[in-house]
């Protein structure tokens, strides 16, 4: 029987939502029981240490810029065993809010304006209503949403003190242009679109506790839209996923702004596999259960293998 090693935790913002994540990951493929289990929770990891973990394929369920932003593909790329998600160089594309936004710029699809924050400067580059936010992390961590030039003053000393905590660089925020709107996301399984899933939050943003904490937060999987902006929706999550040379599995979100203009805001290409994650909820509504939906990710990095060398070049070339 084929092993699958399910790797949670890390050292990011995100570990406790990776516990959670790995933790259903594993049950789930359990209970299929095509596969062998071995659950692991791991820190910042060595090439090592992560070759004397047992396992024939390994599924890294980590949130972060060192489980999902290329650090452990780099570790998993050497180990040589398949595994599930991208490969390094396409990781840390994806990663970087930035990038992801030239990348869909590239490719037509709109992106609300933004820039890279200097924090030694006291003026916010795009002015309120403006979203704040780090580069290289997710699941909102760091969120700031900056509704006039006073609301900065507060933001700006959070932002500087995180950075400050983060030293040699590890800490970079963004501002982007704030839209008001409906929050939509976009699931994909091996480059196809599962159903769209609006989230509708009970007040303020859709940030960490709304995500993880509360349960006040409604889901509505295939919400009624305005004619064609699901296929709209659909389509460019898609195309983004395709340019950047995003594998097997991502979740891509987006805002819909009044006038039913779609906007795209980030792409995570490890989603959540917690109770509250959109990626299994999608899934769960075209018939897939958790051990289908797991044990279909498996399969795939068995049939896709490792990826090799070109899959940085590719990265790049999608950058720029």
């Amino acid at each position: 029987m084929i092993t699958v090693l399910v790797l949670g935790g890390g050292p990011d913002a995100e570990r406790e939502v990776s516990l959670n994540s790995a933790g259903a990951i594993a049950e789930a493929l359990r209970a299929g029981g095509k596969f062998g289990v071995e659950h692991r929770v791991i820190d910042r990891i060595g090439e090592g240490e992560l070759r004397a973990l047992p396992g024939d394929v390994v599924f890294p369920a980590l949130h972060g810029p060192f489980g999902e932003g290329g650090p452990l593909q780099d570790l998993l790329e050497a180990g040589a065993r398949p595994y599930v998600g991208c490969g390094p160089g396409i990781a840390r594309l994806a990663m970087d809010k930035m990038a992801t936004k030239m990348a869909a710029a590239c490719a037509a699809i709109p992106t609300p304006e933004s820039c890279v924050i200097n924090v030694k400067d006291d003026v916010l580059p795009i002015a309120p209503p403006a979203v704040v936010k780090p580069v290289h992390d997710g699941s909102s961590v760091g969120l700031h949403i900056i509704r006039c030039e006073g609301c900065w003053k507060g933001a700006r000393a959070a932002v500087r003190e995180d950075v400050a905590a983060h030293p040699g660089g590890g800490r970079v925020y963004m501002a982007e242009r704030f839209i008001a709107g409906r929050e939509l996301t976009v699931g994909l399984l091996d480059g196809e679109p599962l159903p769209i899933v609006q989230i509708i939050p009970a007040e303020g943003p859709y940030d960490y506790e709304a995500k993880y904490t509360r349960d006040d937060t409604r889901y509505v999987v295939n919400p009624d839209l305005p004619a064609g902006v699901g296929e709209r929706v659909r389509r460019d999550a898609v195309t983004l996923a395709r340019a950047l040379g995003v594998r097997h599995l991502a979740r891509v979100d987006f805002i819909l702004d009044g006038r039913g203009r779609h906007w795209l805001l980030e792409i995570n290409t490890m989603p959540g596999f917690t109770s509250h994650s959109l990626v299994p909820m999608a899934a769960r509504s075209i018939g897939l259960e958790m051990p289908d939906l797991c044990q279909r990710l498996v399969e795939l990095a068995l049939r896709d293998g490792v990826p090799n060398a070109a899959d940085a070049s590719a990265g790049r070339a999608a950058a720029g």
